[in-house]
């Protein structure tokens, strides 16, 4: 087992490591565009969890986690030479709805206030009537 920190540490690299290689190493469509949200560690080190997401893929997580999927011993052996570590985890792949979550409480909090602001307005006409 690891130290909470130096678990936290290790994932937020991880979590670098593979943004820049989606960015500049992976040519497969089906992963074009994908943002990493999150990593976790578990604590013996063992499994790695890796959090995707992109605002335009909802309609194609799937193929996205296929080519994800396809990619997963490349990125593990990239990460392997670019972290140094005895053992390196196992990595999985996980869609990270957060984002499109986000966007419609945006959006609805948006619509609360512009219903807000039409009240107002027409309280405001009243009272001037």
């Amino acid at each position: 087992m690891v130290a909470k920190i130096r678990q936290q540490k290790i994932a937020e690299r991880i979590r670098e490591e593979v943004s820049e290689l989606l960015i500049g190493e992976l040519t497969d469509p089906r992963v074009m565009g994908l943002i990493v949200t999150d990593v976790t560690v578990d604590r013996e080190l063992a499994y790695a969890t890796i959090f995707v997401s992109s605002y335009d893929a909802e309609d194609r997580k799937k193929d996205v986690l296929e080519g994800l999927d396809s990619a997963r011993n490349f990125i593990r052996y990239q990460l392997s030479q670019r972290i140094d570590l005895r053992s390196f985890p196992q990595i999985r792949f996980k869609w990270d709805s957060t984002p499109q979550r986000a966007e419609r409480i945006d959006k609805l909090f948006d619509a609360l206030a512009q219903e807000e602001k039409q009240k107002k307005e027409s309280t405001s006409e009243d009272a001037h009537l």
